[in-house]
């Protein structure tokens, strides 16, 4: 007698890789892209936003903190539909896109943006190394 598929999430098997159940390969163009990569993306974009918010005071003012942020969350937002991805993600080979293809299209940005900046959903990975502010807005960072 064959066997049924699984019905809840713990039965799944695991994956050889991360985004094999997301049909993505495990290495090259179109994988998913790994900790280092992310690392050094989300580092230099926030290296990128604390230069320009300097212009707002010094700093260790809250105007530069909270312009930090806000720069930040706009370079997400504004560059991510119009070239695929950050600065940083640019610059570590990577890109942004919907798990159902096309263009990630204005709301998947905003939604996985605010949930980026408060940091949290960010840490919370799957087996696909997903964050959750990803898993949300539907999308997957995968090398370029």
């Amino acid at each position: 007698m064959p066997e049924s598929p699984p019905t809840t999430f713990g039965d799944l098997e695991p994956s050889r890789w991360p985004g094999e159940r997301l049909g993505l390969p495990n290495t090259g163009r179109g994988s998913v892209g790994r900790v280092g990569r992310r690392l050094g993306a989300i580092l230099v974009d926030w290296l990128i936003a604390n230069l320009i918010a300097l212009f707002f005071g010094p700093y260790t003012s809250t105007a530069q903190t909270i312009a930090t942020l806000v720069i930040f969350a706009l370079m997400q937002v504004l560059l991510i539909p119009t070239i695929g991805g950050s600065i940083g993600h640019r610059l570590f080979g990577l890109q942004i896109v919907p798990l159902i293809g096309g263009w990630v299209g204005p709301w998947r940005p905003v939604v996985r943006t605010l949930l980026l900046v408060i940091v949290l959903p960010a840490l919370v990975w799957d087996s696909d190394q997903r964050g959750f502010h990803d898993k949300v807005a539907g999308t997957v960072l995968i090398r370029r």
